[in-house]
């Protein structure tokens, strides 16, 4: 009996995929074995593998394509590492099998997704996450994040997104971890740590990828995508230091930026990449280029066509790109004309293969969903409920109006964004659904019950531009005790590519507050949106002010518990609130100048005569409009307790370089309600060869006290940390003169002296 042709070339194949495993293993255990090859066994499985590889597979694994279909061939003929976008587990175990089963090398392929702020159970967005000042919080956030992803075949995720940022009017502030390189290092540290767990191999980890590759958030006037001038020892000082946090946290991959830096984009940028990644920090991961940003570096004006843009991420060391085909068009002419090495793609290979080996990706290519809890589970939604309560900032509480009672009368429950379960999610949560969000309107029924909640949206959305809705919401309002009035931005104003000039409240939500105070009832103003956003004038309206930022699926339940007291609210800002959009950038960590501005010393425009001789004598850097001060300053968040700080120190008065610093203080609970407290450590460096901030967040620890009790808090600094890059781009801490404080926020008395030495 003879094979028919189509099944005598399903026989052929199968037999040389048997013979080529067979082949593999063998070089496996022969290299393991050899100690002259390597003694990590991942580095011998990667050099074997490497060496069997074609070109044209080495090149395949460079690519990363988008969605499930079209590929087929490709991946059977291994000229694809990894696919993007595609999120249902049949299609994913599908393709995988025909990478393993099918390919000559039976290479799997990573299935990657933005997985940034929860995959079905969403926690709140980023920086709302940062208002936590939890650490740990956040590791078991992206921790749950990456089991759910791994349920559906996801074992790659482009996140954590840790850009520093000082302009809420960049819409994709809504993903950072705010302002301050220290918090963004920690926090970032944790979410990689939550995302990876103690292994890549787990079944419960995802790689992390820290994004993005470099200073992305100091795009010019806070438009995405723009240019970035900054100079270098601030980019080592301010936009750095979370990536290498990130790295010392054994990310698997980094994500470089769209943006320019000093004229070199990102995804070409060799200072960046090469010196800094890859010679400075060692990084032995592997870089990944963001949406096609190899080939922008044409409409850049950096590179001249998609082949030049291919030499220059390549010699950046780039090794995988995403979605564009600069690599896999161009790369094998440029090493046939001897522009690059072969050595060179084989480096990126390696770093490919070695992710690969290290995820268990050959051991355990497929996804099997019923390994897994189901997706939104009272565990996780737990998480995320107290993701979001930690995440609320409270304002103001004017005449402790807040916590409100259980036995309340009425509550008016008005506004656009009291009851959008869409938008409550927030920016960049494909795989989230509103039909599983839980709105404050409907957690506020369910904690008072329906007779004592009138509500009326007011406005249909927040860029609502008529007053349909404002006979009903004032009728609402004056059968009710209280008004709970829910405002901002929907979550469409704010993420990738969002960003806006003007961050005051979309639509006439300022007629509708107004509308409101005449009432005469109080009003608690509960703010959801994606960024700061500038409405100090509104706010004397409200008796109260709780900046929600966008909660996600648990917001209601964490609203309401905040609201009735359940908790108190420990939230404290990431970032500094401006008064007015002309003030940006403003943020805490500022250089003094020559003249600074300080309390009541500043000349206001209102009080200059007419025709006054102008003189320099006596001024100081500040706005004749809006002063110097910010609105609410970096780390600033009320509780509905209160916390006394006492006996701040430092345990000796001079130091040595080298040596080690201890600052305590004791904190004592004096309100009526427990609650929590972000314990903040603010250190200045009076004089330097380069000039330095007038403070800058060195340490913090969130801490639970009941009415009356105590704490001491310390902090162990070692002098390493207070160092900074000076002229000749050296990290160094100089020696001289410093300033400190503690205290809950970054208006801190800074009035701790000490001294650090040479010896």
């Amino acid at each position: 009996m003879y094979l028919n042709q189509n099944h005598s070339s399903k026989f052929t194949r199968a037999l040389a995929f048997s013979m080529s495993f067979i082949l593999i293993n063998l070089l496996f255990m022969s290299c393991t074995s050899n100690q002259t090859m390597s003694s990590d066994p991942i580095e011998s499985r990667v050099d074997s593998l490497l060496s069997l590889m074609t070109l044209d597979e080495k090149i395949g694994q460079m690519l990363q394509k988008n969605g499930a279909d079209g590929h087929d061939d490709k991946i059977r003929e291994g000229q694809i590492g990894s696919i993007l976008n595609t999120v249902d587990v049949e299609a994913i175990n599908r393709l995988q099998k025909i990478a393993v089963e099918e390919s000559r090398l039976g290479i799997p392929i990573i299935f990657a997704r933005d997985v940034i702020h929860g995959f079905n159970t969403i926690l709140p967005i980023p920086l709302g996450q940062a208002a936590t000042w939890n650490p740990e919080l956040i590791q078991s956030g992206t921790g749950m994040s990456a089991i759910e992803a791994r349920s559906s075949g996801i074992r790659w995720t482009f996140a954590p997104m840790i850009d520093v940022t000082r302009d809420p009017r960049w819409g994709r502030i809504a993903e950072s971890f705010g302002e301050d390189p220290f918090l963004t290092s920690t926090l970032g540290a944790a979410a990689v740590k939550g995302y990876q767990g103690n292994s890549l191999d787990d079944k419960n980890s995802i790689a992390a990828c820290a994004k993005h590759f470099a200073a992305y958030g100091a795009a010019e006037a806070g438009r995405d995508y723009h240019t970035v001038a900054v100079p270098e020892n601030d980019l080592r000082d301010i936009y750095l230091p979370s990536f290498k946090a990130a790295v010392g946290a054994d990310v698997a991959t980094l994500m470089t930026a769209f943006n320019e830096i000093n004229g070199i984009p990102a995804s070409g940028n060799e200072l960046l990449t090469k010196q800094i990644l890859r010679n400075e920090w060692d990084y032995k991961g592997m870089v990944v280029s963001d949406w096609s940003s190899i080939q922008q570096l044409v409409v850049h004006g950096y590179a001249e066509d998609n082949r030049d843009a291919a030499l220059k991420a390549i010699n950046a060391r780039v090794d995988m790109e995403m979605a564009s085909t600069c690599y896999e068009e161009n790369i094998k002419d440029l090493l046939e004309k001897g522009e690059i090495s072969l050595e060179l793609i084989d480096e990126s290979v390696r770093n490919i293969l070695r992710l690969k080996f290290k995820m268990g990706l050959f051991e355990n290519p497929y996804t099997n969903p019923n390994d897994y809890p189901k997706v939104l589970n009272e565990e996780h939604l737990k998480v995320a409920k107290q993701a979001a309560a930690e995440s609320l900032v409270l304002l103001k509480n004017d005449k402790q109006v807040l916590p409100l009672s259980k036995d309340i009368s009425s509550v008016a429950v008005i506004g656009p964004l009291a009851d959008q379960a869409h938008d409550q999610l927030g920016t960049w949560t494909f795989d989230g659904n509103k039909e599983n969000s839980i709105t404050p309107l409907q957690s506020i029924r369910t904690f008072l019950g329906d007779a004592k909640v009138n509500f009326a949206p007011g406005l249909e959305i927040s860029r609502t531009m008529n007053r349909k809705g404002f006979e009903e919401a004032i009728k609402a309002a004056k059968k009710s005790e209280v008004i709970v009035l829910f405002l901002g931005e929907e979550s469409i104003l704010s993420g990738e590519s969002h960003c806006r000039a003007d961050i005051t409240l979309p639509g006439i939500q300022t007629k509708l507050i107004e509308a409101l105070a005449e009432t005469g009832k109080p009003i608690i103003a509960v703010v959801m949106a994606g960024r700061p956003l500038t409405f100090e004038p509104e706010s004397k309206y409200f008796d109260a002010l709780i900046y929600a930022w966008h909660p996600g699926t648990m917001a209601g339940p964490a609203i309401s518990d905040i609201l009735f007291g359940v908790e108190s609210p420990s939230g404290k800002l990431p970032v500094t609130f401006p008064r007015t959009v002309g003030q940006i950038p403003v943020y805490y960590s500022q250089k003094n100048s020559g003249k600074p501005a300080a309390d009541n010393t500043w000349e206001r425009m209102d009080d200059i005569p007419h025709e006054a001789f102008q003189l320099s004598i006596g001024n100081t850097n500040h706005y004749l409009d809006y002063g110097f001060k910010p609105w609410f300053p970096f780390g600033y968040g009320l509780s509905y307790s209160t916390f006394e700080y006492s006996g701040i120190a430092i345990d000796a008065n001079t130091f040595s370089l080298g040596d080690s610093l201890t600052f305590s203080a004791t904190i004592k609970n004096t309100g009526e309600f427990a609650g929590k407290e972000v314990v903040q450590l603010y250190i200045r460096d009076l004089v330097g060869s380069r000039t330095r901030p007038v403070k800058e967040l060195k340490g913090f620890q969130k801490i639970f006290l009941k009415p009356g009790d105590s704490r001491k808090v310390s902090f162990k600094i070692h002098t390493n940390q207070l160092g900074f890059h000076n002229q000749e781009m050296k990290y160094v801490t100089e020696p001289g003169a410093f300033k400190a404080g503690i205290g809950g926020n970054s208006e801190v008395d800074m009035s701790l002296g000490f001294s650090i030495t040479k010896d």
